[in-house]
């Protein structure tokens, strides 16, 4: 891991990378060696880690952008979840001839991150986030190009980690296309595109919703299974522990945090203040349940970020953009401006999860690599740094957030690695580290 300066500015933290150490590799006999360019006809060999839903269903999606798409290799920290979401995939009978998974080729445990990106030329990452930052490293140092799923970091430590793998990918033509999936929405280009050219003026205020249900239940620590270490009940349970998920706001929410820092052109904020607890009972979890954010920028304006998962309540996932001239808002209405002009998006809406893959593949075969990496870490730290102020009851500056030396993903090497399992945070007790 590589450490950022501790004066970094807001203004260079998409300028300045750390220096990526030499990542170790256990090597496979069945490496495969990396097609940064590959001809159109040429088998591009993919490789998923994570096998969950999402994981399962990014497979599907890049199967499908091109025709000479392999799946060739799978690893999940579990083996009934690579069997699951094989079974899933070779139902898909427009795509299940290409996924070529042998069974010396599917890999479990926390070390299977390894063998499949030495076996493939595209690997998907999709584990819980807290792994991201070295799953990202290794890929990099492979030369592997990347389909990272949000968020990719949990902890500032390892933002900056994960920053360094951005870099070094750049220097390297490797392409990285995050799951910040809604970048590939068309309507939502659309009222971005008019926002950022000035249509509704200077952005004076961003208010971004993502209230729903719980995305995953809370375990009852009660139904625990004897014997069971702590490090396997947190995986096992990994959306409510923070250093897997990084919390709702983190893991979930951080589309619509996308979405503000879209609306501020990618820029950074000076600071944040934030409430949030937990208002359901945990059961053995350690992450709140809402959270509200107030990120202020250079300029003056606001960006406030509402987020809540609890049963009951009333859903709502919009955005709503105050201008000097007017207003933009995405609603489940669709994209719209009022004000000095009247807008509505009324074009084509195709499958936001299946362009960015298209799009990744077809930089791929023309040898022009697409990297999100730089906006896709701003949005990263942004919500980590609204759950630092909440967490903490502290006012946190964009320094402060990413010269954090508040380590929360422990070093783990096997299942019998002796981890403990966190208290949930105390605004006013908890210190900012």
């Amino acid at each position: 891991m590589a450490d950022q300066n501790a004066n970094n500015s807001r203004r260079d933290f998409l300028k300045t990378g750390a220096t990526v150490g030499a990542a170790t590799a256990l090597l496979s006999n069945f490496a495969a060696s990396s097609k940064v360019y590959a001809a159109g006809d040429e088998i591009l060999r993919v490789g998923l880690v994570g096998c969950g839903g999402r994981g399962t269903g990014a497979a599907n999606q890049a199967l499908r952008a091109d025709p000479n798409v392999h799946l060739v290799a799978m690893g999940d920290a579990f083996p009934e979840k690579i069997e699951r979401s094989l079974e899933n995939l070779k139902r898909q009978k427009d795509v299940s001839d290409r996924v070529l998974v042998e069974d010396n080729h599917k890999f479990s445990g926390l070390d299977a991150y390894r063998y499949v990106i030495d076996s493939c030329d595209v690997v998907i990452l999709a584990t819980p986030p807290g792994f991201r930052p070295e799953h990202l490293e290794y890929a990099v140092e492979k030369g592997k190009h990347i389909f990272t799923e949000k968020p990719m970091a949990t902890d500032a430590p390892g933002v900056r980690r994960a920053l360094a793998a951005v870099k070094k990918a750049e220097e390297k033509g490797i392409s990285m296309v995050a799951g910040f999936c809604w970048r590939y929405d068309s309507t939502k280009k659309a009222l971005f595109e008019k926002v950022l050219n000035g249509d509704i003026g200077d952005v004076r205020c961003v208010y971004g919703t993502y209230l729903t249900n719980p995305v995953k239940s809370m375990p009852d620590a009660s139904t625990r299974p004897e014997g069971m270490s702590n490090l396997e009940w947190m995986v096992r349970n990994w959306y409510n522990f923070t250093w897997l998920s990084g919390d709702g706001l983190v893991e979930q929410a951080c589309h619509t945090v996308d979405w503000v820092a879209w609306a501020k052109n990618d820029v950074p904020p000076v600071s944040c203040t934030a409430v949030g607890g937990r208002q359901i009972p945990a059961k053995g979890g350690n992450i709140y349940d809402h959270i509200e954010i107030n990120y202020l920028w250079e300029d003056g304006s606001r960006g406030f970020l509402a987020q809540r998962q609890i049963s009951g309540c009333h859903n709502e996932n919009n955005l709503y953009i105050l201008g000097a001239k007017g207003q933009a808002n995405m609603t489940r209405r669709g994209a719209t401006i009022s004000g000095s002009e009247e807008w509505k998006y009324k074009g084509e809406t195709p499958n936001m999860y299946q362009v960015e893959h298209n799009e990744m593949f077809k930089g791929i075969r023309e040898g022009k690599p697409i990297n999100d990496g730089e906006r896709m870490m701003n949005s990263t730290m942004m919500a980590i740094m609204g759950r630092m102020a909440g967490y903490t009851g502290k006012e946190v500056t964009w320094e402060m957030a990413m010269n954090s030396e508040d380590k929360l993903v422990p070093e783990v090497s096997n299942w019998d690695t002796p981890v403990e399992i966190p208290e949930m945070s105390m605004p006013g007790l908890t210190p900012f580290k």
